[in-house]
């Protein structure tokens, strides 16, 4: 990964964190306040939300990404893109609003999702508007290389919101309350938002009119399969979520929504990695670099899994203590979905950097039909299911199409250009995932006491796992510092002495020494195995009848 790139994923993944952070301490909070039903009817709103602003906002925002991230050296590129996308972000969002309006205003939504629900389509159609030039802003930041001003936009985004709706909520507005969180939010980021665009290009090319030589045709065609492939990709998030609210009841949809908001906190270092690599390796693509364009996939797909298995491992080991208290003791339904939903997580999770790079190249097709196959199988089972067993089925569901993912996405990578496999080690690394799932659950299951089990199993399962991949080749032990090393002096010069130092010495005889510690690992893990038996043996023993 080089350093351009290295320096954005640190840029989004800092954003992340911090979002995560207050995603983290809100949602429980929300929760609480709403209820189980009435979160319910939260989410289910966000998810037809998401699902409509596909066909207003998806071609506008991976349009100006990519095109303004593509090296041309035709006269006032990035006038011309600005202004043409900004010309489509305010006919869309005009549009989608009015539609919106007189879709509620003649009874059609309150005979697709109920009149209860009817008068919060009316603030969904202001949120169009606002959240359209929003999302524009920040994606055209993006496109300019700018992730130290989009990312940060995220976090006033996120705690614009829940400093108003958390407020409003708390003193009775409801779900209304939370509306206006993000309608707030939404505003004040797309006004800061237009106005850095401004200062890198000037609004005013909302009236320039490029010449007949720009490619209008291309990027109407790539917008069109940008929508095809985003509602593919919306309709395994939240087809799950609309199935439930027919099906269910409201509170069994709040407690499937908690358990995907637990889930969906694996995903936050790949969809870092995928927001940087559309438009970094958009330039990758255009300059023919494609075997560095599959090391950086491979190697990508390598460390994907294996920060992702071990937040998945250390997530089931204390489900059942994190869950209660994360989001009340009226959460406790959630966790057998939790735990269905981490294998195809971790799957998804894979896949996104993948499908990343894919868009890059701008070649939609073979993504386009990948996530086509996984949407088809996720619909099909949430059909199949739901009705049958509600959000157990809804779970096992929505991991299965997510899983299927990234056998999906390996294919069309391939087909595409690149090999994402190619020193993923996926064996390695499985097998490191396995042998410390073991020790991670017995640290678990033996501390007794929930919050210093939540205080010493996550370090404490990252630094079992991460010895277990060194030993098993599923981690070269130079690696981690190469990663610090793209990180801002002084770490990175730091950790680039140490790599170097590392690198120089030994990789010979780490080869040599490869079966001697896998053989070591196998044994330990048996041993391991062995005391979780004898553990629960006199647990189980010790219990009067």
């Amino acid at each position: 990964m080089n350093r351009s790139i290295a320096s954005g994923v640190v840029s989004v993944v800092s954003a992340k964190v911090v979002v995560l952070v207050v995603t983290a301490l809100s949602t429980p909070l929300l929760y609480r306040l709403l209820g189980a039903a009435a979160f319910g009817e939260y989410a289910f709103l966000l998810s037809v939300f998401a699902i409509y602003m596909i066909f207003v906002s998806s071609g506008v925002t991976d349009g100006v990404r990519k095109f303004l991230a593509e090296d041309r050296a035709a006269a006032n590129w990035s006038e011309h893109v600005v202004g043409f996308y900004l010309r489509l972000a305010i006919t869309l969002s005009v549009l989608g609003a009015l539609l919106l309006v007189v879709a509620t205003r003649v009874g059609l939504v309150g005979r697709a999702f109920g009149s209860e629900l009817t008068s919060y389509f009316y603030v969904l159609a202001a949120l169009v508007v606002t959240a359209q030039f929003r999302d524009y802003a920040r994606k055209t930041l993006m496109g300019f290389g700018l992730e130290r001003y989009s990312e940060p936009l995220k976090i006033v985004d996120k705690v614009g919101f829940v400093v108003v709706a958390v407020p409003l909520v708390y003193l009775g507005a409801g779900v209304f309350g939370a509306l206006a969180g993000q309608l707030v939010a939404s505003t004040l980021v797309a006004a800061i938002g237009l106005a850095l665009v401004h200062r890198r290009v000037s609004l005013s090319c909302l009236f320039s009119r490029p010449t007949e030589r720009f490619p209008r045709r291309q990027m109407l065609t790539f917008n069109s399969m940008s929508i095809a492939l985003v509602f593919l990709l919306m309709s395994l998030y939240h087809i799950d979520i609309v199935m439930l609210q027919r099906f269910t009841e409201s509170s069994a949809v709040g407690n499937y929504k908690a358990a995907l908001t637990l889930a969906e906190f694996l995903w936050f270092i790949p969809m870092a990695l995928q927001t940087v690599f559309v438009h970094s390796t958009s330039e990758l693509w255009s300059q023919n670099r494609l075997r560095e364009i599959s090391d950086l996939a491979s190697r990508t797909t390598r460390y994907t899994f294996l920060l992702t298995a071990v937040m998945a491992v250390g997530l089931a080991a204390l489900a059942d203590i994190a869950v209660p208290i994360y989001f009340g003791a009226d959460a406790t339904p959630a966790i057998a979905p939790l735990l269905l939903l981490l294998p195809g997580s971790l799957g998804f999770a894979l896949a996104r950097p993948i499908l990343a790079i894919s868009q890059g190249k701008g070649m939609l097709r073979y993504p386009v039909a990948a996530t086509g196959a996984a949407a088809v199988i996720n619909v099909v089972l949430n059909v199949t299911l739901i009705p049958r067993f509600g959000m157990h089925g809804a779970a096992v569901a929505t991991s299965v199409g997510y899983g299927s993912m990234f056998l999906f996405h390996c294919w069309s990578a391939r087909l595409v250009g690149f090999d994402p496999l190619s020193d993923a080690r996926l064996g390695r690394s499985i097998l490191a995932t396995v042998l410390a799932a073991g020790p991670i659950v017995t640290l678990s299951t033996a501390i007794g006491n929930p919050w210093l089990a939540l205080a010493v199993v996550p370090p404490a399962g990252f630094v079992i796992f991460v010895v277990f991949a060194l030993l098993v080749g599923a981690l070269d032990p130079a690696e981690p510092f190469e990663v610090l090393s793209t990180f801002p002096d002084p770490l990175g010069a730091k950790a680039d002495a140490i790599r170097g130092w590392l690198a120089a010495g030994g990789t010979k005889q780490r080869e040599q020494n490869r079966l001697h510690s896998l053989l070591f690992v196998v044994g330990l893990s048996l041993l391991v195995s062995g005391l979780t038996l004898g553990l629960l043996g006199s647990g189980i023993g010790s219990v009067t009848p």
